[in-house]
This record gives C-alpha cells, sequence and structure tokens, in this order.
C-alpha cells in the first residue's frame, strides 16, 4: 500500500510501518496509531478505507488536522471529577499537541539542509565539519579506517 509516496509493507503492524516515513520513528508512531485510533496489533493490510484516509489526511496536513478531544471515549457532555470545580486560569496549563508539529519527507529534509547551510555560513565548528565532510559529533576519525578510505580516495572522472 502506497500512503503518500511512501510503500507500506502490506504484513508489517501499522505502528512499525509507519516508520518508513522519513521523520517518523517508534514513538512517533505510536502517537500517531492513537491518534487515528489504529490498535497497535493492526496490520497495512487490515486497515479499512476511513483509517486509511485519517491517516493520509493527517500526514499531509498534520498542522490543518482537527485537535484531539481530551477525553474522546467518554459522552459528549462528560466532565471529568476534578474539572468540575473551576480552577484558576493560571494553574491549568495548555495541552500541547506535539503531532501538529512534526515534519515529515521533504519538508523536514529542506529545514535540515537550510540548517547545515546556515552552520556552514556563519562559518561554526559545526559548519566547517560538514563542509569537509567530517563527522560532526566528536566522532574519532584517526583511526577510523572507513573514514580514512573516503578521505583519502582519489577522485576520478571518466
Amino acid at each position: 500500500m502506497h500512503v503518500l509516496g511512501v510503500l507500506l509493507p502490506e504484513n508489517q503492524l501499522v505502528k512499525q510501518a509507519l516508520t518508513h516515513f522519513y521523520g517518523i520513528g517508534k514513538t512517533t508512531a505510536l502517537r500517531l496509531c492513537a491518534r487515528v485510533q489504529i490498535h497497535d496489533r493492526c496490520r497495512v493490510r487490515n486497515l479499512n478505507q476511513s483509517q486509511v484516509t485519517a491517516l493520509t489526511a493527517f500526514l499531509s496536513s498534520p498542522a490543518n488536522s482537527p485537535p484531539v478531544a481530551a477525553h474522546s471515549l467518554a459522552a459528549p457532555g462528560y466532565v471529568p471529577p476534578a474539572l468540575a470545580q473551576p480552577l484558576p486560569e493560571k494553574a491549568v496549563p495548555a495541552p500541547s499537541d506535539r503531532l501538529r508539529e512534526i515534519k515529515i519527507e521533504s519538508d523536514l529534509r529542506r529545514q535540515m539542509r537550510e540548517n547545515i547551510a546556515h552552520q556552514r555560513m556563519i562559518g561554526s565548528y559545526v559548519g566547517r565539519r560538514h563542509a569537509m565532510h567530517l563527522p560532526v559529533r566528536g566522532q574519532n576519525t584517526q583511526s577510523n579506517a572507513r573514514t580514512a578510505r573516503k578521505l583519502n580516495r582519489v577522485e576520478r572522472y571518466n
């Protein structure tokens, strides 16, 4: 099954198949399954059309998705006992929905490219390491054979 141009294997669990999207890991996949009401043991081949549509709609524009209900399984008029008494306004923090701020695939790749270009432009240490195609996060390069092969190779053009 293809969702937004990404092939999701039919036999995989949905929570594992969603990690095929660039920028979605295991935790985000679990939260996404809960958001669109997909059971964590459901496989891709068992998804119904409404679940596929909800998943596609959310992944295509997460910022425009409707907010998740605080008590989605409760009756429409239900108020939890803890919230039955009015609390001062400063005591109730606004819940943040981290899924609405996710970026996947090309948006995330573009953001990372821009961040690296910014580091290179300001001349930071990280930017210089990126420009020289060297490890950026403190990895060892002196005794690292793969890095040495990469750095010492002869550029040959046919």
